[in-house]
C-alpha cells in the first residue's frame, strides 16, 4: 500500500502497548464515578482506534470479551455491550483503509458512524429485552467520542512515530 503524501511514517506497534491500552481503557470505564459524571467508552475509543490501526490484531474476538468484561461489571443484560463492541470492530474491519487515508480532522467524520451502530447495537438489544429507553446521552456518546477521535488517535500513534531527522534515538 502506497502512502499518502505528507503521512509519517510510523514504527512498528508494540503487541505489549496494545494490550496495556486496552486494559487501562477497560480500568478508566470501571471506574466508580456515578450517574452525575458523564464519561465517554474509553474502551471504545480503543477497540476502534486499534480495529483501523491494527485489524488483524484486535479483532472481533477481542472486543466480545472485553465486551462480555463490561457487561459483568455494569450488571446489564449478557451480551449487550459485547454484541455492540462486536459491530464496532466488524464496522473497523470494514472502513479501516478508508479511514487511515483520511486526515486526523477528516477522521472523525467516518468514525461518528462506526460509533453510532455501536450505540444502536446496544440500545437495540436492551430494547429486545424489554428494558426501558435510554436517555439523551445514546444520542450524545458517538458525537462526542467522534470528538475525541484525534486525541486518542494523537496519544496512541506517540509511541510509533519516528525522529523527523530519521534517526531513530536509543538510549
Amino acid at each position: 500500500m502506497i502512502m499518502p503524501r505528507g503521512q509519517q511514517l510510523l514504527l512498528p506497534v508494540n503487541p505489549g502497548f496494545i494490550t496495556a491500552s486496552l486494559l487501562l481503557a477497560l480500568a478508566i470505564n470501571l471506574l466508580p464515578l456515578g450517574p452525575m459524571v458523564w464519561m465517554p467508552d474509553a474502551l471504545i475509543l480503543a477497540l476502534a482506534f486499534w480495529g483501523v490501526h491494527q485489524p488483524w490484531r484486535v479483532g472481533m474476538g477481542i472486543g466480545f470479551v472485553l465486551g462480555l468484561c463490561m457487561d459483568v461489571h455494569q450488571s446489564s443484560l449478557l451480551g449487550q455491550h459485547a454484541l455492540a463492541y462486536t459491530v464496532l470492530m466488524y464496522g473497523t474491519r470494514v472502513f479501516h483503509r478508508r479511514v487511515l487515508w483520511l486526515r486526523p480532522l477528516q477522521q472523525p467524520w467516518q468514525m461518528v458512524g462506526l460509533f453510532a451502530a455501536a450505540h444502536a447495537a446496544y440500545v437495540l438489544a436492551g430494547l429486545l429485552a424489554g428494558r426501558g429507553m435510554p436517555g439523551w446521552g445514546v444520542v450524545l456518546a458517538p458525537l462526542l467520542e467522534a470528538l475525541l477521535w484525534p486525541v486518542v488517535s494523537w496519544m496512541l500513534l506517540a509511541p510509533q512515530r519516528r525522529s523527523v531527522d530519521g534517526q531513530d534515538k536509543l538510549p
